[in-house]
């Protein structure tokens, strides 16, 4: 069996489109000339000046962007959606509970939201033997961006789902857990003996991207790992990273941890050739040897 193309190479950028140099503003606008390049970033570069100050203009712009981004934190999580959304891509769930019971306390207790409730981690270890040891426990989280686990997390863990599977990675269901923090993966892969954890969630807004979601990875999850030890994907959304991409992607650095036997400050990303090169697949649903594990 090939091993899948990871390398996304052919995609092609839509909408790119350079900016028309000679597009300067009217003299005595207040715009800066160089407002062309804003066509290449959504930072705010360029912005004009009134006098000694920004222009009115520049300035409620930002305060709409501040305004957006302390809501983007504060947004529900919808969680019965994104469920809905991953058991329609043919991914199983199981709903989880951190000791964070609700966003305010989520938000000022970060250390409630790197542990489960008690019910939740004895849940798990019940269920753990059934399951059996398999290779990833993915775990999906509204962070500090619930519209990012809603925007992105099921296009992301899907498309991920069908990569690994196709190289004979046997995936826990998907944990859809509320209120979690990073280290949250280290309880629940460790509880499940997991070879490697991941966990997707809504990263902190900032004034022009309100829906960016982040991968966390960690080899051998338990509870002394430190963040050294992970690894990070981020900004996954469509003007970033596009999930379908951002998927490729940690499947090629899942794949080379599991072979390393190590992730975090040690893991480099591997080529597309290196990865075909060490991939030898197990048919579907056949154990991985686990000889480093």
């Amino acid at each position: 069996m090939a091993a899948p193309d990871l390398s996304g190479k052919g995609a092609a950028l839509a909408g790119a489109r350079d900016p028309d140099p000679r597009a300067l503003p009217a003299p005595g606008s207040g715009r800066d000339p160089w407002r062309t390049l804003g066509a290449y970033t959504p930072a705010r570069i360029a912005l004009g000046r009134a006098g000694g100050s920004l222009r009115t203009e520049s300035l409620l712009e930002f305060r709409l962007a501040h305004a957006g981004a302390r809501d983007a934190v504060r947004a529900p999580f919808e969680i019965e959606a994104l469920e809905a959304a991953l058991r329609e891509k043919g991914l199983a769930t199981e709903r989880l509970e951190t000791a964070a019971s609700d966003r305010r306390t989520y938000l000022a207790r970060p250390d409630l939201g790197r542990r489960l409730r008690p019910e939740s981690a004895e849940r798990l270890r019940a269920a753990a033997p059934s399951w059996g040891r398999r290779d990833l426990a993915v775990l999906v989280s509204d962070g500090l961006a619930a519209a990012a686990a809603g925007h992105h997390a099921a296009e992301t863990v899907a498309e991920l789902s069908d990569i690994l599977s196709g190289l004979g990675w046997a995936l826990y269901p998907i944990f859809v857990v509320p209120f979690a923090r990073v280290k949250l993966q280290d309880e629940v892969g460790g509880l499940l003996h997991a070879r490697l954890s991941m966990i997707l969630l809504g990263e902190r807004p900032g004034l022009s991207s309100h829906d960016s979601l982040g991968a966390y990875l960690t080899f051998g999850p338990r509870a002394d790992r430190t963040d050294a030890e992970r690894n990070c994907v981020s900004n996954i959304r469509g003007d970033g990273l596009p999930p379908a991409e951002a998927a490729r992607k940690l499947a090629r650095i899942l794949v080379e941890s599991r072979r390393l036997g190590l992730s975090g400050t040690g893991l480099r990303e591997p080529s597309n050739a290196q990865i075909a090169r060490q991939a030898r697949p197990a048919g579907r649903g056949e154990p991985i040897d686990d000889s480093r594990t």
